[in-house]
């Protein structure tokens, strides 16, 4: 196959075998996927895979190939084809702009007018066929991580703030977003642990997500959430002063079948009484149950059942996932080390994401992006989904021009 001059490696954009350059003059100039399209470098790159899928086309009608070429060029094809489908939907959409545009120029006396309304519009529909195919084509060549489709574990814990409950009211709301945005993703969630505050608020929580690609769209929520907002009650209250605090977001990869043996002797298990306000978090037996995994220190609870070995069960796997993550740490790390949507250590310093409830605005670090009205986004629905579409994008950009600055670097280029 070298022989032929198209062989590439198994992934089109294998973006862990490069030392990231943040100072890239890509990622400066490039924000969104329709700019991105427009460099040279992305254009050169992807006529170099058209030629190649035209070439595997060609090769793949020859008689002369032996069994083993013939399924190694199949299975090149089958990569290559969506890529050059997308690449040459992109151009045609690009001359038809450019044939509007320059019907625009022309249409400027009174007479017509609506001509040119009707073009414009034409083309402002076509500008957004091109934005879609555009994100279309770079999710294409971004090789899907090992974990996308996973359920997750996600975790919510409340932070510390002087002279308030803030953190555990934001850490409900938090939670709840969360709750109605597996909803509105027609996502399963189940909840394995919920820690009231007593005013009203949350300590901590625990959640099973299952549903299509639920870690995709949920693995860049994990980080420090910080909340600005004056509170409802108290002397801050009345004097209008605005309280600052955290709480950070876990989100747990969890494979369907996590096989991690427990031994029996390295568990510690405790019973103890559910808590909470009432109804299904409060049981007058002993039934929730906490267990603590030895050598590794790691503890896990459970109280949302009525039935002790219910809660068990569910600590089980829990705690199962929770030694399954440290297994796989390694590897995430490595995968989205090249990203600047990376964890961090949770400290207040490295938050990810602060929601301003006097500016009525969101803002993610990591994308300097802002968006309003915060009730919106905490109902978890479309608001929310836009703003995580949004971070996709960016790591799937990040990727692509990480990707061609260690090319053009290879290839002795520069900026």
């Amino acid at each position: 196959l070298h022989n032929h001059g198209f062989w590439r490696p198994k992934s089109l954009l294998d973006t862990t075998r490069f030392t990231p350059s943040f100072n890239s003059c890509y990622r400066k100039n490039h924000q969104d996927s329709r700019a991105l399209w427009k460099h040279e470098a992305v254009q050169k790159y992807l006529e170099t895979l058209n030629k190649e899928y035209q070439q595997v086309s060609k090769l793949l009608n020859a008689d002369s190939l032996k069994d083993f070429e013939q399924r190694t060029l199949r299975r090149r094809w089958a990569d290559l084809s969506p890529i050059a489908a997308a690449f040459q939907e992109i151009k045609d959409s690009e001359r038809e702009v450019q044939e509007l545009e320059a019907m625009c120029r022309e249409l400027d006396s009174r007479d017509e007018k609506q001509l040119l309304e009707l073009a414009l519009e034409e083309k402002e529909t076509l500008d957004k066929k091109m934005n879609m195919l555009c994100r279309k084509l770079f999710q294409l060549l971004v090789p899907k991580e090992k974990y996308d489709g996973s359920p997750v574990i996600l975790e919510v814990t409340a932070g510390r703030t002087t002279g308030g409950d803030i953190c555990q009211q934001f850490t409900k709301e938090m939670f709840e977003m969360y709750q109605n945005y597996a909803d509105y993703k027609c996502w399963t969630f189940d909840i394995v642990n919920y820690t009231p505050a007593e005013i009203g608020g949350l300590h901590h929580a625990a959640a099973h997500i299952s549903g299509e690609d639920v870690y995709r769209h949920l693995k860049y929520e994990g980080g420090t959430h910080r909340v600005q907002r004056i509170p409802e009650m108290g002397m801050s209250s009345r004097m209008q002063r605005i309280h600052t605090g955290t709480m950070s977001v876990i989100v747990l990869p969890q494979p369907e079948e996590v096989d991690i043996k427990v031994d029996a002797k390295d568990l510690r298990i405790d019973t103890f009484r559910a808590k909470g306000a009432g109804g299904q978090h409060v049981n007058k037996t002993d039934s929730a149950v906490r267990i603590v995994h030895l050598p590794t220190g790691l503890a896990v609870e459970c109280q949302q059942e009525r039935s002790q070995q219910l809660n068990k069960e569910i600590a089980l796997r829990t705690l199962r996932a929770k030694l399954y993550q440290q297994i796989i740490e390694k590897q995430l790390s490595q995968e989205q080390s090249a990203r600047k949507l990376q964890l961090g250590t949770r400290a207040q310093s490295e938050r990810i994401r602060t929601y301003n409830f006097t500016q009525d605005r969101v803002t993610d670090h990591r994308i300097s992006y802002d968006a309003r009205n915060i009730k919106e986004i905490l109902n978890g629905k479309e608001a929310l989904d836009k703003l995580i579409n949004r971070l996709l994008e960016f790591a799937e950009i990040e990727a692509v021009t990480e990707y061609l600055e260690n090319l053009q670097t290879f290839e002795g280029g520069g900026c």
